[in-house]
């Protein structure tokens, strides 16, 4: 855990780091398959760019998937701990 203000800075350096990354990503996908939309319906009639959209999409997943959880899950780590801390309390 961060204790001092140096250390905090440098975990939320990190964790803008980690979403802006992200966004990035996520804009130059919407921007670049938009393009090529674009020329796909100006150049011919068969969907090639679907190709490039959904293999690139799947990548965009996995990157998001790996930043939230490089975030902790927005506190889904947090919450599944304190249940299983509540069951084994409770004896379950």
């Amino acid at each position: 855990m961060a204790d001092t203000e140096a250390d905090l800075r440098r975990l939320a350096r990190r964790r803008v780091k980690l979403k802006l990354g992200w966004f990035i990503h996520a804009t130059v996908f919407a921007l670049v398959n938009l393009g090529l939309y674009v020329i796909n319906r100006l150049t011919g009639d068969e969907r090639w760019h679907l190709w490039p959209l959904f293999g690139w999409g799947l990548g965009l997943a996995i990157h998001g998937l790996v930043t939230w959880f490089a975030l902790d899950g927005g506190g889904l780590r947090e919450r599944m701990e304190a249940e299983e801390l509540k069951r084994l309390r409770d004896g379950r």
